[in-house]
């Protein structure tokens, strides 16, 4: 493994940042502690900033020996929200605030990009310009697509965005990234079924909205297995259903909601409309009706295939060719797929271990993301920095 010897000598204090975030978690859209501690670091080692796009989103430049000059530029991206999630951890950088937790290591996504800037600032080895993006609400407040709609690409020119997520699972030292598809997209349903309520015991005098919402949701899953191709990523998943009030009461509305996961827009328009039919036939066949709604929250995260090979290629040149492994596409999403749909890049995989922190002293398997016992490994903080230093300098010397 081939780390960077300054950013290795650092990365005990960026470590300590690191804990200090986690120890004061805020939700998307206020992470104002966080932009503060972003900001004053990066202005002590001599970095503009700029803050304000998406309320707290935090912007660094950093200009090359040629002060930007030549006018290449790549972006780097790091989220800083927490989840609303009371942790179970007892270690001394557990959570101070109730039902708020860095359970999926944006925090340490934070301290891995600080630790990159600080490097890329006292060294300057490049031409062009590094823009640091440091992005708030990732986890279901969309603030990729805020910063992107308030004018990221244009107040910051870049060629080319680069993003990281690290992944429990696979031991420390090991990168995943392939081009194509590699996160599915986010999206939300809601159907109420409109039927007749009565006596429980005289359920002829009534239509049931129950056993209809129990034939539609099998009715889903026949687009899985009949509708869509069989090669094809896609889920439909109810996760909760709603009705009634008392035991001997059949209810006059039933309430089912869910998300839908597709890698492809075309999949996803075929999944709509399906569930769409299926539901109002099969609330017609009852005699009963249905409101529909469906809405599309990320798209899926996709792969520039340049991007990807040359991440792949600074990786290999980091830790070796059979610690890079191809990134295996995940049904979960993630909004940097925003920032994707607009300019070339690559959003890779670093792991991070079981998940579990040493000081917790608990026994069992993997510790997966979004898991109040999770923690971010600090091993990671010279790796994935030294991973970005790496990136920036060569893509900007490249000249691809």
């Amino acid at each position: 493994m081939k780390l960077i010897d300054s950013i290795a000598s650092e990365a005990a204090q960026i470590a300590a940042i690191r804990r200090d975030i986690h120890a004061h978690p805020e939700l998307c859209f206020d992470e104002r502690r966080t932009a503060d501690i972003v900001a004053e670091r990066l202005s002590t080692w001599g970095i503009p900033i700029d803050r304000g796009l998406a309320t707290t989103g935090v912007v660094g430049i950093v200009h090359g020996r040629d002060g930007g000059a030549c006018g290449r530029a790549i972006g780097l991206r790091a989220d800083m929200d927490a989840l609303p999630l009371q942790e179970l951890n007892t270690f001394s950088h557990a959570s101070r605030h109730a039902g708020k937790m860095h359970a999926c290591g944006h925090d340490g996504h934070t301290a891995m990009l600080l630790a990159a800037a600080q490097h890329l600032a006292a060294t300057r080895d490049f031409d062009g310009t590094v823009y640091l993006i440091f992005q708030p609400a990732e986890e279901d407040g969309g603030g990729a697509r805020v910063m992107i709609e308030q004018g990221l690409f244009e107040r910051f020119p870049m060629q080319a965005v680069f993003g990281m997520h690290n992944w429990p699972g696979a031991p420390v030292g090991t990168f995943a990234v392939s081009p194509g598809p590699v996160m599915a997209s986010s999206n939300d349903f809601r159907i109420t079924i409109r039927g007749k309520g009565s006596h429980a015991a005289m359920p002829n005098n009534g239509i049931d909205p129950v056993p209809i919402a129990c034939q539609m949701v099998q009715g889903f899953q026949t687009i899985i297995s009949r509708n869509k191709k069989p090669v094809e990523g896609g889920v439909i998943s109810v996760t909760m259903i709603h009705a009634g009030e008392a035991t001997n009461v059949v209810p006059d509305t039933c309430e089912l909601q869910g998300t839908v996961r597709t890698f492809t827009p075309e999949l996803l328009d075929l999944i709509e409309a399906r569930m769409k039919t299926v539901a109002e036939h099969t609330c017609a066949a009852f005699e009963a009706s249905c409101e529909f709604e469906f809405r599309r929250k990320y798209p899926s995260t996709i792969n520039s295939a340049p991007e990807a090979a040359f991440a792949r290629q600074v990786m290999t040149e980091i830790v070796g060719a059979d610690q890079v492994l191809p990134q295996q596409a995940t049904m979960t999403s993630e909004d940097f797929a925003y920032m994707l749909q607009v300019m070339p890049g690559a959003y890779v995989f670093i792991s991070n271990g079981d998940g579990q922190h040493r000081e917790m002293g608990h026994g069992g398997g993997p510790c997966m993301l979004h898991n109040p016992s999770y923690d971010f490994n600090d091993e990671l903080i010279p790796l994935g920095a030294t991973y970005w230093s790496r990136l920036a300098q060569e893509w900007l010397s490249a000249r691809v």
